[in-house]
């Protein structure tokens, strides 16, 4: 038995055509995106507040760096603060160590 050929051909499933790029990418596009909001975004918002509580410290300030030490800033330079932790003892530090400023008195109350 002997099939015409016109028949085979249309009984093939039809050609798959190329795909769309922007589906393609789709996915990509938007895990980029949950990361933009839930990881990107927040870390530039709190160096932008770090960055403009550096440049507002003043002399007076009370201030805890990253390693856990609490001083009155007795003077601030370009780069570097000089801070108070006790009577008579002062350390200079890189602005950039301030990890936040403390409330005017907190530091005589404890």
């Amino acid at each position: 038995m002997t099939f015409p050929t016109s028949f085979v051909i249309a009984q093939a499933a039809p050609a798959a055509g190329a795909p769309n790029p922007i589906m393609t990418f789709l996915p990509l596009i938007l895990l980029f995106v949950v990361f933009y909001f839930l990881m990107i975004r927040p870390q530039m918002k709190r160096q932008k507040e770090h960055r403009n509580m550096v440049a507002a410290l003043s002399k007076g300030d009370e201030v805890v760096t990253n390693g856990g030490i609490a001083g009155k800033v007795d003077e601030v330079g370009e780069s570097f603060i000089t801070v108070e932790i006790a009577p008579n003892v002062k350390i200079k530090l890189q602005k950039g160590a301030v990890q936040q400023v403390l409330p005017k008195g907190t530091l005589k109350s404890s």
